[in-house]
């Protein structure tokens, strides 16, 4: 069963707590992980930009000049795709064919990115945190437990919730529901933050 570090909000350390094997312990699945990062990166875009194409510019049809005699190329509406102010070819459509994965396999990518981190060791679990209220006291946790870490992600439980007010100006640390997380946030986070009473 995967074990990881466990410290007091006052950054004492204490024993080390079993983490969930449903969570913390699946096998690596390379595939599927990236997977569900591509889709939650693409869902980040809107995908609303568009262009006009030639037909939709405002131009007037007529044609540019003469066909033949002035030994310049043919050329039949100012509005080709060739000229300024003409139309674009081949421009984004402003419809976008949104991405999705199945509940269960957004499920599992979050447990193949809890697990690569606890295996890294890269998972420590904070008691008490629902007693923190200052910056200060915030941030000489993360002193003590990051071990040279630059990034976190702290995992809250609903009930520490005020512990909120101590890390959001923290600019390092990505504050986040522990039912909230995803494969995205896990595997990009840094070193995970798990509040204890988010794993009850």
């Amino acid at each position: 069963m995967p074990k990881a570090d466990t410290y007091s909000s006052k950054g004492t350390k204490q024993e080390g707590v079993n983490l969930p094997k449903a969570l913390f312990g699946e096998k690596q699945n390379d595939k599927l992980l990236a997977q569900a990062i591509h889709v939650y990166r693409d869902r980040q875009h809107l995908g609303n930009s568009k262009v006009k194409t030639r037909g939709e510019v405002t131009a007037t049809t007529r044609k540019w000049y003469r066909q033949k005699g002035t030994g310049r190329a043919r050329h039949g509406a100012v509005s080709a795709p060739l000229f300024v102010g003409g139309g674009v070819a081949h421009g984004p459509k402003g419809v976008k064919k949104q991405l999705s994965l199945p509940k269960k396999m957004r499920q599992k990518a979050l447990a193949l990115a809890l697990s690569a981190k606890a295996k890294d060791g890269k998972v420590v679990v904070i008691t008490g945190l629902e007693i923190l209220t200052k910056t200060k006291e915030a941030q000489k946790l993360l002193t003590k437990v990051g071990k040279g870490a630059k990034k976190f992600t702290l995992a809250l439980a609903d009930k520490s919730a005020g512990a909120v007010k101590a890390f959001r100006n923290i600019s390092n640390v990505n504050i986040v529901f522990f039912s909230d997380l995803n494969a995205h946030s896990v595997y990009f986070g840094g070193t995970i933050l798990v509040d204890k009473e988010a794993l009850k």
